[in-house]
C-alpha cells in the first residue's frame, strides 16, 4: 500500500494543500473545526510527516552548538574529529555546528558559555560537562528559551536535558567490576579506583556499578576510596606513590575517566604497571598503544562516530518536535582488549 500524502489528507479532510500546510506548521488563520478535521484525516490515514523533505522545501536550517572540556585528553579530541566528520556528512544535511571549549571544573565557566549561547540563539546545544547547580540553571534557562538540550558521554538527569547520548556508564562499570575480578585470579588484594573527578555524573554511575558487582562477586577485593586526579601529573603521581606504599597487596588499577596518560605514566616510573590488572575507559591512541603492550587489560568503549552522529539526529528530532529513533540512539558498550583491537 503507497504511503499516504498530503494530497490525500487534503481530499480526506476536504480542504485545500495550503490548509493541511497550515496545520501541520501550527500555523494561525485556520478555525478550530478545519483543524479538528485535518487531524481527523492525519489518523485516519496513518500520515507521518516527511520532516526532512519539508525542512527542504521551506530551506529550513539548523545551528547547533556543542559544548565541550578543554583539557589534552586525547578522548575529547577524537570526539571533535567525530563531530566535525558527522557535521559534514548526509546525515546533517543544512546543519552547522559550532564546538566551544570550557575549562571542564569551573562551573561558572560553563554557565556562562551557556549564557553567551543563549543570546546566540542556536536551534540546539550538546553539553559535556558536570553537573553542577551551575550548569542545571544555565540549561533551564536555554529551555526556557525553546533551545533543544542534550547530553553528552556524561548525563545530567537532575537537569531539564531532552536527551542523553551515551552509554549506560553504571552498566559500564559493572562490566569493569566483572573483568577485573576475572582478571585478577586472585582472591583477596586492594584495588585503586581513580577518576579525574567525582562530580561528574559518569564517575560516579561507574563507581556505583563497579562497587555492585565486585562487593556481590569478588568480596575479597578490597576497592579503596576512589581518588580524584583533575587531570593533573603531580597530583597523580604523588597519588600513585603514596597508594603503592601503603598498599603492597595492590592488585588492580580502574580508571573510571577516560584520561589514562598520567596514571600510566606513574605506575611505569614505580614499575608497577605490569603486575597490575588494569581496566580503563575509552579507546584512544594512547590506550590502544598501552593494550598492544600489555600495560592496559581491557578498556571499555564507545564509539565517537556514532556518539557524534547521534547528538545530531536526536538535536534534530527535538527541532523538529518529531519522536526520537531510541533504539538508533542507544549507544553500545564495547570491550576492547589486545586480541580484538579493531
Amino acid at each position: 500500500m503507497a504511503r499516504p500524502t498530503v494530497h490525500d489528507v487534503a481530499s480526506v479532510a476536504g480542504v485545500s494543500l495550503a490548509t493541511v500546510d497550515r496545520v501541520l506548521n501550527g500555523r494561525a488563520g485556520v478555525r478550530e473545526e478545519t483543524v479538528n478535521r485535518v487531524q481527523s484525516a492525519i489518523r485516519e490515514l496513518g500520515y507521518v510527516r516527511d520532516t526532512s523533505a519539508a525542512n527542504l522545501a521551506r530551506k529550513r536550517e539548523y545551528r547547533f552548538a556543542v559544548v565541550l572540556p578543554q583539557d589534552s585528553s586525547q578522548f575529547v579530541a577524537t570526539l571533535k574529529d567525530a563531530l566535525t566528520e558527522a557535521s559534514a556528512s548526509h546525515i546533517a544535511d543544512r546543519i552547522s555546528v559550532k564546538i566551544k571549549a570550557v575549562l571542564p571544573e569551573d562551573p561558572h565557566a560553563v554557565a556562562r558559555e551557556l549564557h553567551a549561547l543563549r543570546a546566540a540563539k542556536p536551534d540546539g546545544v550538546a553539553i559535556m560537562a558536570q553537573e553542577t547547580p551551575q550548569v542545571r540553571d544555565a540549561i533551564s534557562r536555554l529551555k526556557a528559551d525553546g533551545i533543544a538540550v542534550v547530553a553528552l558521554i556524561s548525563d545530567l538527569p537532575s537537569s531539564e536535558r531532552d536527551f542523553f547520548v551515551g552509554v549506560n556508564s553504571e552498566a559500564a562499570g559493572r562490566t569493569a567490576a566483572l573483568l577485573m575480578g576475572r582478571f585478577v585470579r586472585r582472591s583477596t588484594g586492594k584495588v585503586l579506583a581513580i577518576a579525574n573527578s567525582m562530580v561528574s555524573r559518569d564517575s560516579i554511575d561507574r563507581r556505583l556499578g563497579f562497587d555492585t558487582v565486585m562487593l556481590r562477586e569478588f568480596a575479597g577485593l578490597d576497592v579503596l576510596p576512589s581518588v580524584e586526579t583533575h587531570n593533573d601529573p603531580d597530583r597523580v603521581r604523588a597519588i600513585v606513590r603514596h597508594v603503592a606504599a601503603i598498599h603492597d597487596d595492590l592488585v588492580g588499577v580502574y580508571s573510571m575517566g577516560s584520561g589514562n596518560r598520567y596514571i600510566l605514566d606513574a605506575f611505569r616510573e614505580i614499575g608497577r604497571l605490569h603486575d597490575l590488572v588494569y581496566i580503563g575507559h575509552e579507546l584512544t591512541p594512547r590506550s590502544r598503544e598501552a593494550l598492544v603492550s600489555g600495560e592496559i587489560d581491557a578498556v571499555i568503549a564507545q564509539n565517537v562516530g556514532h556518539l557524534a552522529r547521534s547528538a545530531l539526529r536526536v538535536l534534530r528530532a527535538k527541532c523538529d518536535d518529531v519522536a526520537v529513533f531510541e533504539a538508533q540512539e542507544r549507544i553500545r558498550i564495547d570491550i576492547v582488549t589486545r586480541e580484538n583491537l579493531p
